[in-house]
């Protein structure tokens, strides 16, 4: 069983769902402290002069709000912006209807929370994509300790045998405890070919939206890295 563990992203790029594809199993890791001007309110997309944010805005109380419990400011017509900015950026893309009814769809339900809403979004772009990698969230497991201890907690909860991690967790995991419990690491390879783009030189490091919003249902030929992934632990 090879188990993926990643917090909540809105609208993440190719290499998120590259991710998913690649496990067994995905754990949303969202009851963890929220970090703000992080990936898990905003992402970029592409414009004639360069790049882009687009933010949902969120009700920012305490530094010890977990990411589950941050709820989405509802004050202005943010929604509206987003698929206004997408059209106005990607109107002349060929499959750009494809992708704003994307986000038309999940907006709709007005989620509480930034992680429901990127959670909804991850699930419909899953299923454009053809991804069928079950989908579960971190609250589900009673988890315990910190940091490499807490993972350790959530591996051995699902039965997992290899973990694949994101490359930059290298810096800071215990790779001895994944030793001591038998549980195989691996590091995520994130190597993309280059997809027809719309706007001058190419940028692969946008949302997953600029992917389908190009190439449509095609998008799933052009979500697999071509390196492989970097074994740390057997």
């Amino acid at each position: 069983m090879r188990v993926g563990i990643i917090q909540s992203n809105y609208i993440p790029w190719r290499g998120y769902f590259d991710f998913i594809a690649q496990v067994d199993l995905f754990v949303f890791h969202d009851d963890l402290q929220y970090t703000k001007g992080d990936w898990r309110n905003r992402n970029r997309i592409k414009t004639p002069t360069g790049t882009i944010w687009l933010s949902v805005p969120v009700k920012y109380k305490t530094t010890s709000q977990l990411i589950c419990n941050t709820e989405i400011d509802y004050s202005t017509h943010w929604q509206k912006d987003h698929l206004n900015k997408f059209a106005a950026n990607y109107g002349k893309a060929p499959y750009c209807k494809t992708a704003i009814e994307l986000l038309e769809t999940a907006f709709q339900f007005r989620d509480r929370t930034i992680s429901e809403l990127s959670i909804r979004l991850v699930r419909a772009i899953c299923a454009f994509l053809g991804i069928a990698t079950p989908l579960r969230l971190s609250t589900e497991y009673s988890l315990t300790g910190t940091k490499t201890e807490r993972l350790i907690d959530l591996l051995r909860k699902t039965d997992a045998s290899t973990y694949l991690s994101g490359p930059a967790a290298d810096t800071y995991l215990d790779e001895k405890q994944f030793r001591n419990n038998g549980i195989r690491l691996e590091y995520k390879s994130y190597d993309y070919a280059p997809y027809p783009q719309l706007g001058g030189e190419f940028d692969g490091a946008v949302s997953i939206l600029d992917l389908i919003a190009n190439v449509g249902s095609s998008a799933s030929d052009w979500l697999y890295s071509r390196s492989p992934n970097r074994v740390a632990v057997e």
